[in-house]
């Protein structure tokens, strides 16, 4: 079977990887040429663990192109795969999705054999049908359901582990609508043994609003009870380890700590309350979430402060800048707070992250960037640990401030002062 992915950015570029290792021809469509280049150079234009070793392997399995005939034409079904970005008001941006569905019914109209179309971006419930659906439709004057099937598929993939998760997923969801483009969509999916739901489109869409918003919610409760045991001298993550044990409630991502960021959950919930609001509804537990997760950075700098009372030209190590370990995403990384509050109190940023620098250079290209973790050490008064990279489970913190935000071990046990955020 031939797939065209739209959009190659973490979930693109990782799904058509994925159907490529299965044994499917794959067909990577971007307007950026430099990421079409990229791909075609078997260099994945983002990093993700394993991704380049799957892309040399399947070398002559895929290609990428900015041609949307050719990819359609080639192909016999298409995911969407593009970003759906926060507006100001946290509302969902679908400028990608609606310039994706015009250039694909503009494709559609040459092509005479049914086509599936796909919607794996995250999009709020009522988009595949109410935005989607008719811009393929006006621009192929073709009718869906009949002249080419539309379905809706989420993506639950976890950045920093997105492979593993593609290849062995919890559930796969898949929302349709006419039996032809169900009957096509389990047959691209056989090889999975997992649990398959079978939804109407809007439910689809529904479920991953609804897993993000409660994984968010998951931590920004632990935070919360977090915030409370770190002024009763209790550890939470002991108090996590009994929680987690009653069968009802599952222990993960009670990992109390600096929050959540990355391109999902942050934008996901605002989206969800934007929603919410134009329905009539008020959202407080989403809204205590995203009230509580802006907070939680700005712990550290309160620790710090209690240490360092001014912090007006002092030499501050940020320990971690990307959104969580084993990626270079930096979106709503809790690094960006945290490094606004530092320069607005005067201090001197030095910072080192494994992967992500060069993004976070992009947004703060005023601050010194290490070339390793152990020079933040060496030359800063204090350090903040904001992201849980493997390798600084390993560092000698003797004789330094650390404020934690990640619960290193190592820091807990050798640094001159330590504290942790919610421990």
């Amino acid at each position: 079977m031939e797939v065209s992915i739209i959009g190659s950015g973490y979930v693109g570029v990782v799904t058509g990887i994925g159907f490529a290792e299965l044994g499917y021809e794959v067909i990577f469509v971007d307007v950026d040429e430099s990421k079409v280049k990229a791909i075609n150079d078997l260099k994945p234009p983002i990093y993700e663990k394993g991704l380049e070793e799957l892309m040399r392997k399947n070398k002559g399995r895929y290609y990428a192109t900015t041609n949307y005939d050719e990819a359609i034409n080639k192909s016999k079904i298409t995911f969407i795969c593009v970003g759906t970005p926060s507006k100001e008001d946290g509302s969902i941006d679908l400028r990608y999705i609606e310039s994706a569905s015009k250039e694909i019914g503009r494709a559609l109209t040459s092509k005479n054999d049914f086509h599936v179309v796909v919607v794996k971006s995250t999009v709020i419930p009522g988009t595949t049908e109410g935005v989607v659906k008719p811009i393929i439709e006006k621009e192929s004057g073709k009718e869906a359901f009949k002249d080419f099937g539309l379905a809706m598929n989420p993506e639950f993939l976890r950045e920093g582990n997105a492979v593993e998760d593609f290849f062995n997923p919890d559930r796969i969801v898949i929302g349709v609508k006419d039996e032809r483009t169900k009957s096509i969509l389990e047959e691209l999916y056989r090889p999975f043994n997992c649990p398959k739901l079978i939804t109407d489109i809007k439910t689809a869409e529904m479920i991953k609003y609804a897993s993000n918003a409660f994984l968010a919610t998951k931590i920004s409760f632990a935070n919360e009870i977090g915030n409370i045991c770190k002024k009763l001298g209790i550890d939470v993550y002991e108090v996590f380890k009994g929680v987690g044990l009653d069968h009802r409630i599952n222990p993960a991502f009670f990992r109390a700590g600096i929050g959540f960021g990355g391109s999902c959950f942050p934008k996901d919930v605002k989206a969800l309350i934007k929603k919410a609001e134009e329905l009539g509804e008020e959202p407080k537990i989403l809204k205590a979430v995203i009230e509580v997760n802006e907070r939680q950075p700005l712990k550290m700098i309160e620790l710090l402060k209690k240490r360092i009372p001014d912090l007006k030209g002092k030499r501050i190590g940020v320990l971690g800048l990307a959104f969580k370990p084993d990626t270079d995403d930096v979106r709503e990384s809790r690094a960006i707070p945290i490094v606004k509050a530092l320069l607005k109190e005067g201090a001197k940023v030095i910072a080192y992250d494994p992967k992500a620098m060069d993004n976070f250079a992009k947004i703060f290209p005023q601050i010194e960037y290490a070339n390793s973790a152990e020079d933040v050490i060496a030359k800063s008064d204090a350090v903040l640990i904001v992201t849980e990279w493997k390798e600084f489970e390993k560092l000698d913190y003797s004789g330094k401030i650390v404020i934690d935000g990640r619960r290193i071990e190592k820091a807990m046990k050798e640094a001159k002062i330590y504290e942790g955020v919610c421990w």
